[in-house]
């Protein structure tokens, strides 16, 4: 069409309006020739590939690629000429028929995405997507995109299986579908049928895994043993969900709607398929924590704790979006409401000690089961060290004297050094109470061989386990020489009569008269303490041979000079032989042997303890 300029200096106005000639008809611009072009394209290839005429089983991202492309192609085509028929002229009937094109072309790719959904099940599950990274995602997708022919990825160029490149290559094609369909003012078709199917997926997967919708009342009425397997299987159950699959399914979301106009509904799909199953994984551990708490419990607790520490990481990533953050808000309140737990039965198990009110002492002065069962339950707790410190951090605790423990961690690591303490309190509780069962013995020797056995007990349980970490080498040496020091003192009375029945100079001269009666009253001494003790026992075989070494060399020595020296002339009445002594000796405090302490049964018993965590 002329300008206004143009035509002033070829066109001269006439006075006349009858002999003006007719308005020109409009002119056809480049940019129409092109929309129309545009939509003479895009006719040709949606309604190819209408439904009404493509037979069910035939699918256009399934055959070749190339024409996929075109198709993808056109409809872009045909939006542009929309938004350009819109601005021109929005009652135009060209633009109608554009519209109905765009409706038929957008419930084709309907169609392929659900199609692409539902035939690769199996190469977009969770694990396949995940192992691909990013980086590999992105080179496919720049391969897709920049090949213009037939699309063939091969092992060599990606170094990738048969089932990873049809996933990726499906990942793509979805990707396509969903940035054409979402441009196109259609994201909410899309959308839905992409959350049905994933939806669907994850629920299946969570199923088959074992997670069940349970409430609080039907999980505080499960027996122990129940609720025990449930929790292993939980604890199976998050390293897959966490590790795999919700993570699988965040890639693939984040894949599909990578455009900047799809990303807020890669958010909300995201947040809708993996909402359910997510709150009532991460849900179940809070349920857990508000059971009935009994020291059995413990360990489990602080393998759920455990866990959710673990992956916490993980699932704040993986469920960053401000859509899940009630996701990350159950993991979260679970792991605080165990830790409440673990607290809780902490401060119960010191309570139960200073209320243990037993009166009944210990058969042979072995180890008093309080002392088994707070040293193994402290072996156990020593495991979990690592998320203790932070459970127990600002708990109070009466404090420890000064001079009887301080921490080696005191000054580089203040949280494990209250750990640390906290165990060295609840031991010595147990001890101080191991001195009130100690008076319950009526022989005082008797009464510090139980001191000893249990003190020993204590050590070797420390010793072997992570508590020896935690406690250190000081603490160690200092109860070392408490266990000497019983043992000592359990020697010293025990066989106090034994050895003033010899002369205190057993070199001395002495009459025959004044030898055989020494020998009488050896004989006799010696024989009554060996059937005493006979009755008695040291659980620890090698500790056992320590304390008779001990009392043996001391003995032996003595009678042995006193025998020399004697034996002459005393032979009516002469006991027995200097080296008889160690043989009466095997026969005392060996019974209860099984009740001992070895490296092997406290490796065995921490050994079978992990074996049944995660």
């Amino acid at each position: 069409m002329p300008r206004k300029g143009m035509r002033s200096i070829f066109f001269k106005p006439s006075t006349s309006t009858s002999s003006l000639p007719p308005p020109p008809s409009p002119q056809r611009t480049f940019s129409d020739s092109l929309m129309d072009e545009n939509i003479e394209t895009a006719e040709k290839l949606i309604t190819k590939w209408d439904d009404s005429k493509v037979p069910t089983t035939t699918a256009l991202f399934s055959g070749t690629r190339q024409e996929a492309k075109q198709y993808l192609n056109a409809v872009k085509g045909l939006q542009s000429a929309m938004q350009y028929l819109v601005a021109q002229d929005s009652t135009s009937s060209t633009l109608v028929r554009a519209q109905l094109l765009m409706q038929l072309a957008m419930k084709t790719l309907q169609k392929e995405f659900y199609q692409i959904l539902s035939s690769n099940r199996e190469h977009l599950d969770p694990e396949t997507v995940t192992t691909r990274s990013s980086v590999d995602l992105r080179s496919v997708s720049d391969y897709v995109s920049d090949y213009d022919d037939e699309i063939s990825i091969t092992e060599d160029e990606f170094r990738v299986s048969e089932t990873e490149r049809v996933s990726m290559l499906a990942m793509e094609d979805l990707k396509a579908i969903a940035e054409s369909m979402i441009s196109s003012g259609y994201g909410k078709e899309c959308v839905k049928v992409y959350i049905i199917m994933r939806k669907s997926i994850v629920d299946e997967a969570l199923y088959h895994l074992g997670v069940e919708k349970l409430s609080l009342s039907q999980v505080q009425k499960l027996d122990w043993e129940v609720l025990e397997l449930k929790i292993k299987s939980w604890l199976q159950v998050v390293k897959v969900a966490v590790g795999t699959l919700f993570h699988g399914e965040r890639i693939l979301c984040d894949h599909v709607f990578a455009s900047d106009s799809g990303k807020r509904i890669a958010e909300s799909c995201f947040a809708e398929i993996t909402k359910d199953g997510a709150v009532s994984l991460f849900g179940f551990p809070e349920m857990v924590a508000k059971c009935k708490k009994t020291p059995e419990k413990m360990f489990r607790i602080l393998d759920l704790y455990e866990a959710i520490s673990d992956y916490l990481p993980q699932i704040e990533s993986i469920f960053s979006f401000e859509s899940t953050s009630n996701i990350r808000s159950q993991a979260v309140t679970s792991m605080v409401k165990l830790g409440d737990a673990v607290r809780t039965m902490l401060t119960d198990l010191e309570t139960a000690i200073q209320k243990e009110s037993s009166k009944k002492p210990v058969p042979g002065g072995g180890v008093h089961p309080l002392t088994r069962y707070v040293m193994n339950y402290l072996t156990f707790l020593a495991d979990y060290s690592g998320v203790l410190v932070d459970i127990i951090a600002d708990l109070p605790q009466s404090p420890l004297p000064e001079s009887y423990y301080r921490s080696p961690m005191r000054e580089e690591n203040p949280p494990a050094s209250e750990l640390s303490e906290r165990i060295a309190w609840i031991i010595l509780v147990v001890l101080c109470k191991l001195d009130g069962k100690a008076e319950l013995y009526k022989d005082v020797a008797h009464s510090y061989l139980f001191l000893a056995n249990n003190m020993q007990y204590v050590v070797v349980k420390v010793r072997k386990s992570n508590l020896g970490f935690l406690l250190g080498e000081e603490w160690l040496d200092k109860h070392k020489l408490k266990v000497r020091e019983y043992a000592s003192k359990y020697e010293r009375v025990g066989w106090s009569a034994v050895f003033s029945a010899l002369p205190e100079n057993p070199a001395a001269e002495l009459t025959a008269e004044q030898a055989r009666a020494c020998f009488v009253r050896f004989d006799a001494a010696f024989h009554e303490a060996c059937r005493k003790q006979a009755s008695w026992f040291v659980s620890d075989p090698k500790f056992r041979d320590e304390i008779k070494g001990s009392i043996a060399s001391k003995l032996v020595q003595k009678y042995s000079e006193f025998y020399e020296k004697n034996r002459v002339g005393s032979e009516s009445v002469r006991g027995f032989l200097p080296d008889d002594i160690g043989k009466y000796l095997s026969n005392i405090l060996c019974n209860g042997d099984s009740g001992s302490v070895s490296s092997h049964s406290s490796s065995t018993t921490s050994s079978s303890h992990r074996s049944n965590r995660r």
